[in-house]
């Protein structure tokens, strides 16, 4: 049996972290078996469908690195299909048509609810032998059964039995022609060849229902593994006001693919102690009996030291490359001098960063332009006196090393500063820099090289 997975977002909104953990999962294990994993938009609310939405989804699954096989499915433009299956359904005794308008339906809900009893359809139209009222379109429910138990066999959850009695005869195909939600994704399913369904907890009432289909088509019932909510790090449901929740939203705040992919796996999911995680060892450890049961909750402290590691460890031309977007929002262009420097400096802006972001905003000033602003704190260190013999111990300077210039810096120290290095090195660093935050600054004047060095004190001499 070849494995195949899907994933089926509906795209009325932004892709959510927990659609990206759940194609995660599904692409690991579809990767492990030698499988496949299938795309399929679930587009059959056109009210609430755009197609920006679509291109979020696919733009966040690119993003993270999950590609999927074969065509991207549109479950709208198989609804004749859908169609067709209800009304096969209806022919074989398993589903039939339901002529209620929705004035009984809600006399219905009433009776019911006054008398205590469960608010279901009363199924008066399931074994009718009456004439069908003329002009009414009916719905085609399916044939719930009435007694005894179903029973989900599910890798996450174990067995979860409900009575058939909560089960009614629901929709599969509405007064217009159109299919349920239900009855599109079984049909779906099935005709993609899905063998395992991998999806979040929240389905799993539907589950049951779903099954039914199924059953009354006489088609194999898929592996089902329903995955916990993923919770804010105050235990509520993840939400705008926890941060971000869209994927997009996550690379737009300095994160690297792979450091999403290691902290989604581990969110909800575990191998030992093992907390870094590389793509290639989880497409080899993957399984589905290691996912807990638990709510997992997102815990940003925890994404950051992921990032970090993938960070040091990315290369450094990689992270030039990430980084040029975040300055150039600044408002910074990055020519090829600008690149150079960046890149002799991302040793040290890489080993300090937690986010792109924080490396674009130590590491700005390798892109900036005379004349540059300066921030408050940095205006308060540009001492003019301090600057000016900056600029001239400097200019003397036969090799710019960094170890030359920070004896240059410790002599102006002893001879003007009482031996303090940092009120030679701060001014130095804000006449550079523009603000007070940077790597080493030495090193970082290094990279400058002398001529911008001294161009940049000539700056800072100016505006203090």
């Amino acid at each position: 049996m070849t494995v195949i997975t899907r994933i089926p977002p509906s795209p009325t909104g932004f892709m959510h972290i927990g659609t990206a953990r759940t194609a995660l999962y599904n692409w690991l294990f579809a990767r492990r078996h030698q499988g496949k994993m299938l795309f399929r938009i679930e587009d059959t609310d056109r009210e609430r469908y755009k197609p920006e939405y679509v291109e979020s989804i696919k733009n966040g699954l690119s993003w993270l690195g999950l590609e999927w096989d074969g065509d991207i499915l549109s479950q709208f433009e198989r609804r004749d299909r859908h169609a067709e299956i209800a009304h096969e359904l209806v022919k074989n005794g398993q589903a039939y048509f339901c002529y209620c308008s929705p004035e009984e339906l809600d006399a219905m809900r009433e009776k019911a609810k006054a008398e205590g009893k469960i608010t279901f359809y009363d199924r008066r139209w399931r074994d009718s032998k009456e004439t069908p009222p003329e002009g009414v379109k009916p719905v085609v429910r399916i044939k719930a059964p009435l007694t005894g138990d179903s029973i989900v066999k599910d890798k996450v959850q174990g067995d979860v039995k409900v009575a058939n009695e909560q089960l009614d005869d629901f929709i599969i195909l509405r007064s217009d022609g159109t299919p349920t939600y239900m009855l599109a994704v079984v049909v779906d399913d099935y005709d993609m060849g899905v063998t395992h369904v991998i999806r979040g907890d929240d389905h799993l009432n539907n589950t049951f229902r779903q099954n039914l289909i199924y059953t009354a088509m006489g088609w194999n019932v898929p592996e089902y593994a329903h995955l916990p909510l993923i919770l804010g790090p105050d235990g509520a449901k993840l939400s705008k006001r926890h941060g971000a929740t869209g994927v997009e939203e996550y690379a737009a705040m300095g994160y690297l693919p792979e450091a999403m992919r290691n902290y989604l796996l581990r969110l909800g999911w575990s191998h030992g102690d093992d907390e870094i995680i590389t793509t290639e060892q989880a497409i080899e450890w993957f399984d589905l009996e290691h996912i807990g049961q638990s709510a997992a909750r997102f815990d940003f402290t925890k994404l950051e030291f992921v990032n970090a590691h993938y960070i040091k460890i990315a290369e450094n031309d990689r992270l030039v490359d990430l980084v040029i977007p975040f300055l150039e929002k600044k408002g910074l262009s990055v020519d090829a001098t600008a690149r150079a420097r960046l890149l002799a400096g991302m040793d040290e802006l890489k080993s300090r960063a937690k986010t792109l972001i924080q490396i674009a905003d130590e590491g700005a000033f390798y892109a900036k332009k005379i004349p540059y602003d300066f921030d408050e704190k940095a205006k308060t260190n540009l001492d003019a006196a301090i600057l000016g013999d900056l600029k001239d111990k400097l200019s003397a300077l036969s090799e710019f090393t960094s170890a030359n210039i920070e004896a240059a810096c410790k002599d102006i120290a002893t001879e003007k500063a009482d031996g303090k290095l940092g009120k030679v090195a701060m001014p130095l660093r804000s006449a550079l820099t523009g603000t007070t935050v940077s790597p080493s600054i030495f090193h970082a004047a290094e990279i400058l090289e002398q001529k911008e060095v001294l161009a940049r004190l000539n700056h800072a001499i100016s505006v203090s």
